[in-house]
């Protein structure tokens, strides 16, 4: 039976996890119809190369060693159904029934006592249809989930015009829970080198943290346990024009994009505008390019003070630009990012007691999250069904109300947007305005609308 340790960043996100705050990412995938392609037959298809993915098929559980541990173990009773299902999307507005429908999925945690995944065939009339797919964090971070999808979507391959499906890399072979008397003194001196790099992590982490909760009220809100999701597509090459324009990359103009659309979302409801500019935590993968996805989480962050009391669009993105260069020139070992590096230095046994403690300092340290996940620039589809768009979702700490994610996919960005239910009613609002604040700051720099 194949069996594999948790790493320790998987661990902190399995232990962090509770009814009100479950974590799990997720993906909403929109096609384009084809004749004769059946529910039926997706749903089959769906099914049939989810259950090829063998991590899909990996649950957790304990283990003896190392104390306070867990390891992936394949599920001898796996069964593909329980994963993946169908469900009917009413009214007549497919993406906006298919949209609010994922939202209301998306606040049920995963069963932990089967593989942490599922997948849900959305289906309405004329044969619209989109996937909402949901896996744990501690199953994958974006860049894995990106590989896993590749196991179950087709690949278009433009020369030819022929599909085939995207295979996953060569996985990495499991390690054994069961350690021999060498393994236990390597992992003993292992932990001491790695306390010693915790302390300097963590006190980059103490630093970086705030007594004063600093954003709007609807940032800050007490959980309701609720979700709603909201959408939003932007012109990637609106994006080019600015960057090209104002310098930085596309990802500081998406930042500065964020940080306006908050602004005018706060004064159209009517917010006074904090105090203090609200604190992104920017994840940052520590995966190398073009290097294997096997393996835990890699993850670490920077943080970043959205400056949304900035009247100017064009000073909004200098400042961001600025910042996130002195972020890059710091390196992601500090601040408020630096947890999940530092969760990579420390023992199961305080991931299984610390989760809470940690759970409730993720409030002093950002206010939203701000992530963004690339795909494949191939053309992706499914059973012969093109991929329309497809709207990244991340999970929602515990004490924050707003995660954004984005994914550039066939000349657009696309941007899923998480948030409390009760906390962000008004969600809709704020996704519109993202495409609003584009238009502006590309006219802003002289780009024209």
């Amino acid at each position: 039976m194949s069996t594999e340790l948790l790493a320790p960043l998987d661990l902190a996100f399995w232990h962090l996890e509770s009814d009100a705050h479950p974590m799990h990412l997720g993906a909403l995938a929109e096609f384009s119809p084809v004749a004769g392609v059946t529910p039926q037959g997706l749903l089959g298809l769906l099914g049939e190369r989810a259950a090829a993915v063998p991590r899909l098929r990996m649950r957790v559980r304990d283990v003896m060693l190392p104390v306070g541990g867990k390891a992936w173990s394949t599920d001898r009773h796996f069964d593909v159904h329980r994963h993946v299902r169908r469900v009917e999307v009413e009214g007549d507005d497919f993406r906006a029934g298919a949209v609010r429908l994922a939202g209301e999925l998306m606040e049920r945690p995963l069963d932990r006592g089967l593989p942490p995944w599922e997948m849900y065939l959305l289906t309405g009339g004329d044969g619209a249809f989109a996937v909402l797919v949901k896996l744990h964090h501690a199953l994958a971070d974006g860049m894995r989930a990106v590989a896993i999808g590749a196991g179950v979507f087709d690949e278009i391959v433009a020369a030819s015009g022929r599909r085939r499906v995207a295979g996953l890399r060569k996985p990495v072979p499991p390690l054994s829970w069961t350690a021999g008397p060498r393994a236990v003194a390597e992992l003993a001196l292992g932990r001491i080198e790695e306390a010693g790099q915790a302390l300097g992590v963590g006190a980059s982490v103490m630093r970086a943290g705030r007594l004063d909760l600093r954003a709007t009220t609807a940032l800050t809100a007490g959980s309701s346990g609720t979700r709603r999701l909201a959408v939003a597509d932007l012109d990637a090459a609106a994006v080019d024009v600015v960057r090209r324009a104002a310098g930085g990359t596309a990802n500081d103009v998406l930042l500065a994009v964020v940080a306006g659309a908050l602004r005018r979302w706060m004064s159209g409801r009517g917010d006074a505008l904090p105090v203090a500019d609200p604190r992104a935590l920017v994840p940052v993968s520590r995966r190398r390019p073009g290097g294997p996805v096997g393996g835990g989480n890699l993850l670490s962050g920077y943080l970043l003070d959205l400056p949304v009391r900035e009247p100017d669009g064009a000073r909004r993105l200098a400042s961001v630009r600025g910042a996130m260069d002195r972020n890059k020139a710091a390196g992601p070992a500090k601040g408020a990012g630096a947890v999940a590096v530092l969760a990579d230095r420390l023992p199961p046994l305080a991931h299984r007691f610390g989760a809470q403690l940690a759970g409730g300092a993720a409030r002093m340290l950002f206010d939203v999250l701000v992530t963004s996940v690339p795909l494949p620039r191939s053309a992706l589809s499914l059973g012969g069904c093109p991929l329309r768009a497809l709207y990244p979702m991340a999970p929602l700490a515990r004490g924050h109300s707003l995660a954004v994610a984005l994914s550039p996919y066939g000349g657009r960005v696309r941007v899923g947007l998480v948030a409390d239910g009760e906390a962000l009613a008004d969600l809709d609002v704020l996704a519109a305005a993202l495409a609003e604040e584009l238009a502006d700051l590309r006219a802003g720099v002289g780009g024209g609308r």
